[in-house]
């Protein structure tokens, strides 16, 4: 696979295999409270028999004895109590510390995969080995060579959270490595964490509502603002990966340009479901 122009990353699908109970571990902590406990217990037996000699002693009896015994299980508690407390600052406080010292990038990541199981998971690894937080995934159909060249099975879209000292390229080799092919990297906003479908029938209602407001919502929903429109007398646009015709109601088209990303098929069918409401609005009203 050669390196695109842009910096370039990918996806990937599996099936998911049968489930397998984890064996279960003793939990981390548990030796830790186990201790703690049996010093506890000793500076209560350390307490008891302390305050039962200094009993003896009130009676009559001269011994140093309870004093020590009572101040050592004082000093055991007080010492349980501290470690207690700063093992707790030291488990929470520097985590807390150094995710937010770290400063992050949001990549969308789109790559051609095909459907072999274990492609997903493969993916999943490659952007966890970099540190990298998948925030959404987009599954849609490649569709065939003439909508796609080199028509595949799928194409995965990432919405990753990344270290900011990763670069495209960074992402780009490690979804190379994991089976990603055509891999196409473009920095992403936290708009982009809408889901698309849910956005497409927002969009749709506001231009049902006023056919007025399709090309801002053709933007919304295309993410680019190189839309024009062209007249039912001008040439047709030479389509491509990354440019769109959608037809208009009153005629002509409404071109979208988008050099970065290219279109896919579910985008290019939201898009002319997107003007049909338009459309159906103007039918209505006449």
């Amino acid at each position: 696979m050669s390196e695109p122009r842009n910096a370039a990353g990918g996806g990937g699908h599996a099936s998911p295999g049968p489930h397998h109970p984890h064996p279960q571990h003793p939990h981390p902590h548990h030796g830790v409270r186990s201790w703690r406990r049996e010093v506890v217990e000793l500076a209560a037996l350390f307490l008891a028999v302390g305050l039962a000699h200094l009993l003896t002693t009130l009676l009559g009896h001269r011994d140093p004895g309870p004093v020590v015994l009572v101040g050592l299980g004082l000093a055991l508690i007080l010492g349980s109590a501290v470690h207690r407390r700063l093992s707790a600052s030291e488990g929470v406080r520097p985590r807390a510390r150094v995710r937010a010292e770290q400063p992050t990038s949001l990549w969308r990541v789109r790559a051609r995969v095909a459907e072999r199981p274990g492609r997903l998971a493969a993916l999943a690894g490659a952007f966890a080995r970099l540190r990298c937080n998948i925030l959404a995934l987009q599954i849609a159909p490649a569709g065939s060579a003439s909508m796609m060249p080199g028509g595949c099975d799928a194409l995965d879209e990432f919405i990753v959270e990344a270290p900011a000292s990763l670069t495209p390229l960074d992402l780009w080799r490690a979804v190379d490595r994991a089976g990603g092919a055509e891999a196409v990297i473009v920095p992403a906003q936290v708009r982009d964490l809408i889901d698309p479908g849910i956005q497409a029938l927002l969009l749709g209602r506001r231009v049902r509502d006023d056919p007025g407001e399709l090309v801002a919502a053709m933007t919304e929903l295309l993410r680019t603002a190189d839309i024009s429109r062209r007249g039912p007398g001008e040439p047709a646009p030479e389509e491509g990966p990354t440019v769109m015709a959608v037809p208009l109601p009153a005629g002509g088209v409404l071109v979208a340009r988008r050099p970065d990303l290219p279109f896919t098929p579910t985008e290019t069918a939201r898009a002319a479901a997107l003007a049909a409401a338009a459309r159906h609005r103007q039918w209505a009203d006449e």
